[in-house]
């Protein structure tokens, strides 16, 4: 329920809306009751042939109450709706809030697919909570009250007769189905996220599928994930339709009595007759507001599972500290950790361990080092996408946690192992470093990294699906150079490009980062004699540090792996 509350808080942003849905849904409701009870007491009237004005009274008084009730039912649908809208809205922008801080992660704890599910599946289900859950309750005590109260004038007898169905239709079927339903709702969410995964899964892992030829395994694992979501479809289908039918079984019973009892009531001159069919056309109308009530437990139990799995999300949210401080502009920065130590959320493996080191500012750095040492761990601490389990990151001697991650982010062109490439032209991929650039300056980064005959309209697939290794590479490093910050973070960038594309390319970079901050990650080692210092890692330590020529000289790590470098090239 706690999940519910946030729902609730974000619902009644627009009050206005729905308190004027429910008092137009009211309306809406006992003009309906009101129209018809007139018709049985008309048609009962009639009979006894009255004066002619009383009819006519009556026939306007009909017509009055049809024309209300079908604007009290617009603007019922109108407020509503709006407010179902805004809610949605505002549900979305607050999830996208809390989510974001947790975007760099979020993938180490949900597959892909079950967080599309998530975002936008379980969001769009909260639609029915105000419309289907928290508004007709609501609206139907009201109705079954003010008709109550009316009738209550005529029979006592058929006042209680319509309180019982109130509490049965009401209440005590949609508590009785809630139960049922939860267990049916939780296996169609689970099954849900499962489907989505893993058609996810098949339609990214296609080709590697096919290349290996499990495509026919992975289409089987996915028809049984659709099987068993439709299967469990089908029992919530099969509970609503068995709920609706009980629903409208007590709605007729409870008919049948104020008929029986009404004609009773007549014949012991209890009721005058000419209210019989009046009673009637009251309980039959009056019923037709508890219909809604029928699906209330199957939304509830709908919007609770979806309000959880999404709380579920972003329920770690990171605690939100103020900046105090923001890093300089166009001016280079010093880099230092001070006993640093990190393991991802849920391993026990540590990544670092105990780090010092000190990178001046403009200087020029390589970290260097076996698979799984800890050099990519070490650029995502500085990046802040992770806060380190023990020790300080200092920024010009200042803590990291006075600085936010947007102002980290904004100061520093960073080149990642792995970028992403959005669906649209060279342009739109090229403007995420620089949403100003003008085409010059996009031609000038382009020729930098020779890609100058690239055409700037041209489309690129989602993922740079139509570009080779290197050309991704490429396009990652002209954005970096495009965006000319004054902290350089490198990880392999030039991994795919050939020898002499990589030292054209690195010459651009270096030259524009002559009096930068810069830090390098690195599987080859040549280039390396003209960089400040080199840090090497082993197994998520230190184990040298130093300049080219001094590392040489100490004949350790860094010495083995160059001379294995030189083995394999001969």
């Amino acid at each position: 329920m706690n999940e519910l509350r946030a729902v609730m808080k974000d619902m009644m942003v627009e009050k206005r809306d729905i308190y004027l849905s429910v008092l137009f849904g009211f309306l809406a409701g006992i003009t309906a009751v009101a129209l018809f009870a007139s018709s049985g007491y008309l048609i009962s009237k009639a009979a006894l042939l009255p004066p002619i004005y009383t009819l006519s009274l009556m026939i306007a008084f009909l017509k009055i109450m049809g024309f209300a009730r079908a604007f009290g039912r617009y603007l019922e649908r109108l407020y509503s709706h709006r407010a179902t809208f805004t809610m949605l809205s505002e549900l979305r922008v607050n999830f996208y809030e809390k989510l974001e801080p947790l975007a760099p992660t979020i993938f180490q704890k949900y597959k892909s697919g079950d967080l599309l599910s998530r975002i936008v599946g379980d969001i769009d289900r909260l639609q029915n909570f105000f419309l289907r859950v928290y508004y007709p309750p609501i609206v139907l005590g009201f109705i079954f009250l003010a008709t109550i109260f009316f009738t209550v004038f005529y029979s006592v007898t058929v006042a209680i007769l319509l309180l019982v169905g109130l509490f049965v239709t009401g209440f005590l079927l949609p508590a009785w189905f809630a139960y049922k339903q939860r267990r049916i709702e939780t296996r169609l969410r689970e099954e849900r996220g499962s489907l989505s995964s893993e058609v996810t899964e098949f339609l990214y892992g296609f080709m590697d599928l096919k290349l290996y030829q499990q495509l026919g395994t992975k289409k089987k694992e996915l028809e049984q994930a659709s099987a068993r979501y439709i299967d469990e479809q089908e029992k919530e289908g099969k509970m609503a339709t068995y709920h609706q039918s009980m629903n409208s079984m007590v709605t007729l019973l409870v008919s049948w009595l104020v008929i029986a009892f009404g004609a009773y009531l007549v014949s012991n001159n209890e009721l005058d007759g000419v209210f019989l069919a009046m009673l009637i056309m009251i309980s039959l109308t009056v019923f037709e507001n508890a219909v809604p009530m029928a699906l209330v437990p199957a939304h509830f139990e709908d919007s609770r599972r979806a309000a959880k799995r999404l709380h579920e999300v972003v329920q770690d949210e990171p605690v939100k500290v103020e900046p105090t401080k923001s890093l300089p502009v166009n001016k280079p920065f010093s880099l230092t950790m001070k006993s640093v130590s990190f393991a991802f959320p849920g391993e026990e493996r540590t990544s670092l361990e105990n780090v010092d080191l000190h990178i001046p500012a403009g200087s020029k750095t390589a970290i260097i080092g076996a698979s799984g040492s800890g050099k990519s761990t070490l650029f995502q601490l500085l990046l802040k996408f992770y806060n380190p389990t023990s020790g300080t990151i200092l920024y010009d001697e200042i803590s990291q946690d006075a600085y936010s991650q947007e102002d980290i982010w904004a100061r520093t062109n960073v080149v990642q192992q792995e970028n992403h490439y959005f669906y649209g032209s060279l342009r739109d991929n090229l403007l995420l470093a620089k949403e100003r650039a003008t085409d010059e300056e996009l031609h000038e980064v382009l020729e930098q990294v020779h890609m100058q005959d690239f055409d700037l309209n041209q489309t690129i697939l989602e993922k740079g699906d139509n570009l080779s290794g290197g050309e991704k590479q490429r396009l990652a490093i002209a954005r970096a150079l495009l965006k000319k910050e004054r902290l350089w973070l490198l990880d392999e960038p030039t991994s795919s490009l050939d020898a002499v594309t990589e030292q054209a390319v690195y010459e651009h970079v270096f030259h524009q980062a002559k009096d930068d901050t810069l830090i390098l990650i690195s599987h080859r080692l040549t280039g390396l004699e003209y960089m400040d210092q080199i840090i090497v890692f082993d197994q998520g330590e230190i184990v040298e540090s130093g300049s080219y020529q001094e590392l040489l000289n100490l004949e350790g790590y860094f010495y083995r792996m160059k001379q294995i470098e030189k083995e394999v090239l001969v």
